[in-house]
């Protein structure tokens, strides 16, 4: 395993992966604002000693891939409002576009279909991937995602002000206490981890790189692309949707709602887990996972 670059959709992209090239794919799709490094290695690893070729890479504006470069920052609070008032908005891209990028990956790595898996925002890109290039798409795990219904419980507003913050990003020790604090809001408590962890894992996106107008652009790409229960209707591909019942940044319900509307879809629930990717979670996740593809080798072999 080691990092490299391709194109896609002319962004240069980092990205690396585990298991054999020759194994069907696993695409791992990232959350807002974190780094590929962020999906744990042992659930890489464990996906890959399960027979696949298992790909991460960084989602534009994060980590080493390439930013977008736009003429005027981008201000959350004012597409906020605009979208609330229903006057159109002007964003550097949405959704959409992050879902090319990502099938994008495939092309460049010369691959026909793979199986999705994306967690937070990256649930919302792989389910716009499924929707729109059915045929790259073998199977779909949404995890900890949600479909845009703006009917839906939200964050509380203290977690939605802690998100807002600007972290001092010029400051090492202040940074990681300050993403220290966020990420104990938003933990699974039935899978607790170590401060020593979570220190460990932002010290590893904040060495490789930090670039918080990423963050920014990525929060109004959501926004802007909005509710899309339409569009999950359109997926077909076989789908699992895995959400914790104490998921504080995404409710439960953004999970249930995401079931609703993908026909052929298994929903997952699991007790104590919140909206992070703790070590305790990491061999159920890899399982569900690994079933989900299985059921449906088997259902395709049975036809």
């Amino acid at each position: 395993m080691s990092e490299q670059f391709l194109q896609s959709n002319g962004l240069k992209l980092a990205f690396d992966e585990f298991g054999n090239k020759t194994d069907p794919a696993i695409v791992l799709v990232m959350g807002l604002g974190s780094q590929m490094v962020q999906w744990p290695i042992d659930f890489c690893e464990a996906l890959a000693s399960s027979g696949y070729r298992v790909i991460r890479f960084d989602n534009r504006d994060i980590g080493l891939s390439e930013k977008v470069k736009v003429d005027k920052e981008v201000s959350i609070l004012k597409v906020m409002a605009m979208k609330a008032v229903g006057l159109p908005v002007s964003v550097p891209y949405d959704l959409y576009d992050m879902a090319q990028d990502a099938v994008g990956v495939l092309d460049a790595l010369e691959i026909d279909r793979a199986h999705w898996v994306g967690v937070s925002m990256g649930g919302m890109i792989a389910q716009v991937v499924a929707a729109k290039y059915p045929n790259r798409c073998s199977t779909l795990t949404s995890i900890m995602s949600t479909t845009g219904n703006p009917k839906l419980p939200q964050a509380s507003l203290k977690i939605r002000a802690q998100l807002l913050k600007r972290p001092p990003i010029d400051d090492e020790a202040a940074y990681v206490e300050h993403m220290l604090v966020t990420r104990k809001m938003i933990s699974s408590p039935g899978f607790p981890i170590t401060d020593e962890d979570m220190r460990a894992r932002t010290l590893l996106s904040y060495r490789r790189n930090i670039y918080p107008a990423g963050y920014r652009n990525q929060v109004v790409a959501i926004m802007a692309t909005g509710d899309r229960r339409k569009l999950l209707k359109q997926i077909i591909t076989p789908t699992l949707v895995i959400h914790g019942h104490d998921d504080p940044l995404v409710p439960v319900e953004g999970g249930i709602d995401t079931a609703r509307y993908i026909s052929h879809s298994n929903l997952h629930l699991i007790e104590g887990m919140g909206h992070d990717l703790p070590p305790g979670l990491s061999p159920i996740m890899s399982n569900l996972i690994v079933e989900h593809i299985e059921r449906q080798n088997a259902s395709e072999k049975a036809a």
